[in-house]
């Protein structure tokens, strides 16, 4: 449990409650399925009114507040605040069997939703400047990604004129090697994993850097890829089934993608930042549809 309490610091106090609940004891568990019924009473109500609600004795919520890692039930009720304060508790979102399609849509936009607030408060600002600081002086960037990751780097890739440098995007493990061993400084390997412990793809990082390559890892938590990469941009998202945490893991890279392909076009002298206009403005009436 020790292990559990301290793995929860930081974390949103629901996921963490919905997560834990099949480990906690009887009693316990009758105080996770109120807090989990209706987060917002329990924030304003007493250990007495908790007691109460739970069918279970004062000291036995105590427990439970100190089972899930909070300091006692004030720092409960605070982190359920903190919790809410991102919009609709993730534990409200799991899907159901008998869920009809509006269900579904309202569920995962919820979700969608909360997960991405969660990832934006939890992003180094300091990491994402020295990743724009990188990108911005690279002479080359190749992005490297498998599976879900994959399509990361596939999109980064086809964002090479805002970054305004060569940019590849390789997602077959043997042409990672080859490129990776061909690396040199003034390259940056932007290194793709949401969960940080691909042996290929670290391998990779290992390899870029060792030849003078700076490395960016995007990952979603601390792991054994942010060991080998000069800079982590760690992309948290909530917990949540198997079905939803790869769709979600990969709309927030997206979005960090994006946060630094703008970025750095920004920093573009003017003339480059006009071209770039220029092109899109040619993109937009290519897709015009023409007249028959």
């Amino acid at each position: 449990m020790d292990s559990d309490i301290r793995s929860s610091n930081g974390r949103n106090i629901i996921e963490v409650i919905r997560t834990m609940r099949p480990e906690l004891r009887k009693s316990d568990r009758k105080v996770a399925d109120v807090v989990l019924d209706d987060p917002r009473r329990i924030m304003n109500a007493t250990v007495g009114e908790t007691a109460a609600l739970a069918e279970v004795s004062q000291p036995t919520v105590l427990r439970f507040a100190t089972a899930v890692g909070c300091n006692g039930f004030q720092d409960l009720k605070i982190r359920l605040a903190q919790s809410l304060a991102f919009g609709t508790p993730a534990t409200h979102s799991v899907l159901l069997d008998t869920d009809e399609p509006e269900v579904i849509a309202e569920k995962i936009f919820d979700y969608t939703m909360t997960s991405l607030d969660w990832a934006r408060s939890k992003l180094d600002k300091t990491a994402l400047h020295k990743a724009i600081d990188i990108l911005a002086a690279a002479r080359s960037i190749v992005f490297f990604g498998f599976g879900a990751s994959g399509i990361v780097a596939r999109d980064a890739q086809q964002k090479f004129p805002l970054f305004g440098v060569p940019c590849g995007a390789e997602l077959d493990s043997h042409q990672q090697l080859m490129v990776a061993s061909m690396m040199k400084e003034g390259d940056v390997a932007f290194v793709i994993s949401n969960t940080g412990t691909t042996r290929s793809i670290i391998e990779i990082a290992r390899i870029a850097r060792d030849n003078g390559a700076i490395v960016i890892c995007l990952t979603g938590s601390e792991s054994p890829l942010t060991h080998y990469s000069d800079v982590a941009l760690i992309v948290e998202t909530l917990e949540n089934t198997n079905m939803y945490t790869p769709t979600i893991s990969r709309i927030a890279a997206l979005v960090v993608i994006d946060i630094l392909s703008t970025s750095v076009a920004m920093r573009r002298p003017e003339g480059e930042r006009t071209r770039i206009n220029q092109m899109k403005r040619q993109l937009s009436d290519m897709r015009k549809m023409q007249p028959i």
